[in-house]
């Protein structure tokens, strides 16, 4: 134990290499890329950015075309006859300037806004496959610790058994002995259960993760290259949520000053073609009309500019709760990797002090309650010390996807 916690040491002094290593209890980080880039969320959130990439060919096209009208009339006229007369208007509305130059950036701001909602949406998804394959990887590890635990209770059960035959233990100890085999069997199908349960969740969350029949071995937590504090900064320099409301910001602005220019309505202009009298009077003539804004428009107005004040309120809002995550991850990496590492120094003492009251206890010197209680402890540490080595690994993990360090698509950062 004490090799490990001077490797731990020893990986802080080491100069950064790369970026990310891959994790030896991780699938091949291509898999896990391409399982990201395959998940429902994530594909939602690809259709979305298509819907805005249309919106913006809809809003730099505009929204007004061609439009014909048209009417036929008879007239009869006393004591001249029958006439067949119609008319014909084909006109357009044009957007006034500076309207499509507006609404072109509000388009391309829509597109940023869902590319970026839809990293995000990737990125949380890389959060929950991290937190759940390593909630089946540390349930996993502590069935095989209580596995264990229950081998070398059987042993000692047995041995007790075998010494009350010989008449050198009584019916207290084979009593202790089985409770103490019942409890850590007990504990063992806790375990097995827990470690079933993370494999179903898993396994249903991710049906293209490809998952071994046994869990790999929970790996010790390892320090990025990068300092933890640059990662925490980088945290907030490539949110992606961020990013996405300071857009959509920028966007509801524009939007806010295309209702305003819209005020004063578009024109609409237009050629007219008539024939009265069954032919004998024909023309032709422009045509033009404009709406009066009124009260709606005005409105309309006063919501958008409204909406765009809201943006920068929760643009804001957003960059607080960025800056107090990354600053979480960075509080949560170092204490969790303290903990762990003070929870090897537990392992060490109580395996010694087990290891010990074993040996006295078959030499006779010390009680068999003695010797459960210290086997108890040291089962009890090594599971303190998994659950610790998987919330250090798990509070890393976070710190380098929240950083955008690791499972990025290309040109991500």
């Amino acid at each position: 134990m004490k090799a490990l916690q001077f490797a731990i040491g020893l990986l802080a002094c080491l100069p950064p290499t790369t970026a990310w290593a891959q994790r030896i209890d991780l699938p091949p980080e291509d898999q896990i890329v391409a399982i990201l880039d395959n998940h429902p969320t994530v594909a939602a959130a690809a259709s979305r950015v298509d819907a805005a990439k249309a919106q913006n060919d809809m809003l730099r096209r505009g929204p007004h075309e061609v439009t014909i009208s048209g009417s036929y009339i008879r007239r009869t006229v006393d004591r001249e006859g029958g006439y067949d007369e119609f008319d014909t208007t084909i006109g357009r509305a044009f957007r006034l300037p500076g309207k499509a130059n507006l609404d072109r950036k509000a388009g391309a701001l829509g597109i940023e806004v869902a590319e970026n909602r839809a990293e995000d949406v990737r990125h949380q998804g890389a959060l929950i496959l991290s937190n759940l394959w390593y909630d089946w990887l540390t349930a996993a590890q502590l069935y095989r610790n209580d596995v264990e635990t229950v081998q070398l209770l059987e042993t000692a059960a047995n041995a007790v058994r075998r010494r009350r035959t010989l008449r050198d233990a009584g019916d207290l100890d084979v009593d202790q002995a089985r409770a103490a085999l019942a409890q850590a069997r007990a504990q063992s199908a806790v375990s097995l259960a827990g470690r079933e349960q993370a494999r179903a969740i898993l396994a249903a969350t991710f049906p293209d993760l490809a998952l071994p029949m046994e869990a790999p071995v929970l790996a010790e937590p390892e320090l990025p290259a990068l300092p933890l504090e640059r990662m925490r900064d980088l945290v907030i320099e490539r949110s992606h949520e961020i990013r996405a409301a300071d857009r959509e910001a920028q966007r509801l602005g524009v939007v806010s000053q295309r209702v305003r220019a819209d005020r004063i309505a578009d024109p609409t202009f237009g050629v007219r073609l008539f024939s009265e009298r069954g032919g004998m009077e024909r023309g032709a003539g422009l045509v033009a009309s404009l709406p009066l804004g009124g009260g709606y428009r005005r409105a309309a107005a006063s919501q958008a500019s409204a909406e765009a004040s809201a943006a920068r309120f929760d643009l804001a809002n957003i960059q607080r709760a960025v800056e107090a995550t990354a600053n979480a991850d960075l509080s949560n990496a170092r204490t969790r990797l303290r903990v762990w590492n003070d929870t090897l120094d537990a392992v060490t003492s109580s395996a010694s002090a087990a290891d010990r009251t074993a040996r006295g206890q078959a030499l006779g010197a010390i009680d068999l309650s003695d010797m459960l209680y210290a086997q108890k402890q040291a089962h009890d540490a090594r599971r303190t010390e998994i659950e610790a080595r998987g919330t250090a690994v798990r509070a890393l993990m976070k710190l380098q996807i929240d950083s955008h360090s690791i499972w990025v698509t290309p040109g991500d950062n």
